[in-house]
């Protein structure tokens, strides 16, 4: 997730306060009470999700915030800045000049929660897990580049297919988890609501309405808990969930689009005396993906004629309250190699010029298709979904339909080929370009039907080839140009992060990463400011 690169000092995990008077600074403590989190996560069992708990199978902001403050990995995000630090490692580095074979030397006396011994092998099984089971749903494409892991000792030694600098900031995401051997099956998903792992905390229960978190006494890391213990609450409604840190009952709401964009406002405006919000530039952005393979959106001049329509200033404006930011490009402002490729091609929203363009294409109006949206409790994801089909429908050339789809199915849909046209909202595993265009145009994370041989096969490694990450903005720059020319998809937004805090909670500044990441040993209890 982190490496040197050109980004913000607001993506550097620092969070200013929107309101006078914020929490206490430096560290506190919960005095062994737990630190309530509002969350709109919807994590439960089902045909579509039977082990949603388990690193292999799951690749979603809920999923992980729970991962990265239970599993341990060899690396892990620091407070701040860019750069993975050791975590279950002592040390890691690359051994060649290539950036082919990356070793790291674990720590001593690392055990799991169940008192089971971590050692190298359990790191190599952990690695070769993710690999073998592959789940359509899960992280494994982040460790595609993995040639063969061993050990020798206390070291494990990874053996890449092609020289890749961004491989340790792989190592620092869930994909990396390591789990216990004897307890996760080598060849399929470890069902149910349970984790056992090694990180800060422990899972204690996970039920429909909450999960209760304690410290875990074994960990053996750099990270240093305000906090005793933690729990989550689940709201299916926002505005409930904002009732309950009113009230008291919870502490904080941190998290990826938890909050609806009035909401935001109203906490900004001082909407309660003891509640407080800090904002930060975010790395999350939205997307609208195009099966390519569809008959309605095959066609290029569709899909021009789409983005030569969609005022995206109107949309952050009208149904995110500014509490987005537009977005013309894969790859978000403050990253590496960031540019305004499709503004620069398409420029401002123009649906006469969309006319003219589906005209020139030969193609007969209205063009009809459905746009798919997963269900969201806080994120305006119908508002937009509204807005996007009035946007295009109000021109006349466009005859689209809306459909809601649950959490639980919709990646599953997405990857079975299932929509014409959907959104879908990223939020990085690493703050690096390669992150932003991988995923899709690479590994096809998503299965997209659209390929760029140049992408793929030439920009892309050679990036992989740089440590110097700046050093990478030529060739990304390149890759979001022929991605804006090609359009197998459209930016539409970027986002801000916010977190709202009760006045006598502490770490507030520090408990979202650069990732969006919450992490959960930042918060403590202070004295009311």
């Amino acid at each position: 997730m982190k490496r040197k690169l050109l980004v913000l000092p607001a993506l550097l995990g620092t969070f200013a306060p929107i309101l006078a008077g914020c929490g206490a600074s430096g560290t506190g403590s919960s005095g062994g009470k737990a630190i309530v989190i509002g969350s709109t996560a919807t994590i439960a069992v089902s045909k579509d999700t039977p082990a949603p708990l388990d690193p292999a199978t799951s690749y979603d902001s809920d999923t992980w915030n729970i991962f990265f403050n239970t599993f341990q990995m060899l690396l892990r995000y620091p407070r701040s800045g860019t750069t993975p630090e050791p975590d279950a490692a002592k040390s890691c580095r690359f051994t060649d000049k290539q950036s082919e074979t990356y070793r790291c030397q674990l720590r001593s006396g690392l055990t799991f929660s169940n008192g089971h011994t971590l050692n190298a092998e359990a790191v190599k099984y952990s690695v070769d897990r993710m690999i073998k089971i592959q789940s359509d749903t899960g992280p494994a494409s982040l460790l595609s580049g993995v040639q063969k892991v061993e050990t020798s000792g206390d070291e494990v030694i990874f053996h890449l297919k092609s020289p890749d600098a961004t491989f340790p900031f792989k190592l620092a995401t869930p994909a990396a988890a390591i789990v216990d051997p004897a307890v996760y099956p080598a060849d399929k998903p470890y069902p149910g609501l349970k984790i056992v792992a090694s990180g800060p905390y422990k899972l204690d229960s996970f039920t429909a309405s909450d999960a209760v978190f304690s410290a875990n006494t074994s960990y053996h890391g750099d990270v240093s808990r305000n906090n005793s213990k933690i729990e989550m609450k689940f709201f299916n409604d926002s505005a409930v969930m904002e009732k309950a840190i009113a009230a008291g009952t919870i502490d904080v709401i941190a998290g990826a689009g938890v909050l609806k964009p009035s909401q935001i406002n109203e906490l900004q405006n001082g909407k309660y005396k003891n509640v407080n919000l800090s904002q930060t530039s975010g790395t999350e952005t939205r997307l609208l993906f195009f099966n390519t393979a569809e008959p309605a959106v095959k066609p290029k001049a569709v899909r021009v004629a789409i983005t030569q329509i969609l005022d995206r200033a109107a949309l952050v404006r009208d149904v995110f309250q500014r509490t987005k930011e537009p977005l013309y490009s894969v790859v978000p402002q403050g990253i590496t190699g960031h540019n305004n490729a499709f503004y620069n091609l398409y420029g401002e929203a123009n649906p006469a010029a969309a006319a003219k363009t589906l005209q020139n294409a030969g193609i007969t109006s209205p063009v009809k298709f459905t746009y798919a949206y997963r269900t969201s409790a806080g994120a305006s994801a119908s508002e937009e979904a509204l807005w996007l089909q009035k946007s295009l429908n109000n021109t006349g050339l466009f005859d689209v339909s809306i459909k809601e789809v649950p959490y639980s199915s919709f990646l599953g849909d997405a990857l079975a080929g299932k929509f014409t046209v959907y959104g879908l909202g990223w939020i990085p595993d690493f703050p690096d370009p390669d992150n932003y265009i991988a995923p899709f145009f690479s590994d096809n994370f998503l299965k997209l039907p659209y390929e760029n041989s140049v992408i793929k096969s030439s920009l892309l490694p050679s990036t992989r080839q740089k440590s110097s990450r700046p050093s990478t903005s030529s060739d990304f720059e390149k890759m979001q140009n022929l991605i804006a020319q090609d359009l197998p998809v459209i930016p539409l937004w970027q986002s801000k992060q916010y977190i709202a805090a009760r006045d006598d909670i502490t770490g507030v500044e520090w408990t979202l990463n650069s990732t969006s990441t919450v992490q959960f040993w930042e918060l403590g209890k202070g004295v009311t400011s």
